[in-house]
């Protein structure tokens, strides 16, 4: 069996940091621990490759359906719709010779069909055969350009070009990958030199993750192997020669994740007292420059 590739991780540094619970699938607990030098934190055990996919076999994860049954999922589809938007803007900013996108971990392709209706060429990664499903109903596609990871983009024949997209994204989907150096390796060779990546990542620096401790949601482990900071991300990439160019903010993560929070530290959805703490921690920001989430502008050199 294929173990996870842990090559940022110098064992030696690793010290215990916090013990979380999976309170979405298995109610297993896992320990987190943190390699001081690189502000990087590790969940331990990692389950093995074959393993992982029981860990998101649940209805509850969010970014595998449409469904809007409860307060959380309306809450999650409304703020979702709102910041497509902006993602879109955000991508048209750049400075595009095709407009050519690959999106990874692209759920249930929302974002992937308003980049389409901007006139992208869209290509996506998802490995959920659910939210593929509902993907390719939204998408107007000819031929197949979804595919089931970036080794089977890299192995189809219309697609095996290295440096071929000018932007790729990933949405809250870094902290998910098994073989962390060698998918960043992967990345940058599909990229254009001075194409644009874009990575979201949850950031265990913010004041939420600070406030709710053992509790904060974004930790969701095992489903999330890494836990970023600034400076995690930025000497990542810099060792493949990517520099981060640009740190934006996700106002709204602090907002969600407060709230999944306050449910998994005393059994129910305290709105009231989630919405406090989100807007705290979005108020403490503004100074500290550490938000709930962070996007970061990565170019490639």
């Amino acid at each position: 069996m294929k173990q996870i590739d842990r090559s940022p991780i110098n064992d030696s540094n690793l010290k215990p940091f916090i013990a979380c619970r999976d309170y979405t699938v298995s109610r297993e607990t896992f320990s987190i621990f943190i390699d001081e030098i690189n502000e990087l934190l590790i969940t331990t055990p990692q389950p093995i490759e074959e393993e992982l996919g029981k860990y998101y076999e649940s209805e509850d994860y969010i970014s595998h359906s449409d469904t809007k049954k409860s307060l959380v999922d309306k809450l999650y589809q409304w703020v979702r719709n709102f910041t497509i938007k902006k993602k879109v803007k955000l991508i048209n900013s750049f400075d595009n010779e095709e407009k050519s996108i690959l999106d990874v971990g692209m759920g249930t392709g929302d974002f992937l069909s308003a980049c389409q209706n901007n006139g992208w060429q869209v290509t996506g990664i998802e490995p959920n055969e659910k939210a593929k499903a509902i993907a390719n109903s939204k998408l107007k596609l000819k031929t197949q350009h979804i595919f089931n990871s970036i080794t089977d983009l890299q192995l189809s024949t219309q697609q095996s070009a290295p440096s071929t997209y000018d932007v790729i994204t990933m949405w809250h989907v870094l902290e998910h990958v098994p073989n962390l150096t060698a998918y960043i390796s992967q990345l940058k060779s599909l990229l254009k030199t001075n194409g644009t990546l874009i990575v979201a990542v949850p950031n265990f620096k913010s004041y939420d993750a600070k406030y709710y401790k053992e509790f904060w949601a974004a930790y969701d482990v095992p489903r999330h192997l890494w836990h970023f900071s600034k400076k995690a991300i930025t000497e990542l990439f810099l060792k493949e020669n990517m520099e981060v160019v640009k740190i934006l903010p996700m106002k709204f993560d602090s907002f969600y994740v407060s709230l999944l929070s306050e449910k998994y530290r005393t059994g129910r959805s305290n709105l009231f007292k989630a919405f406090f703490i989100g807007w705290r921690s979005n108020f403490q920001a503004r100074s500290t420059k550490e938000y709930s989430s962070h996007i970061y502008v990565i170019k490639n050199k």
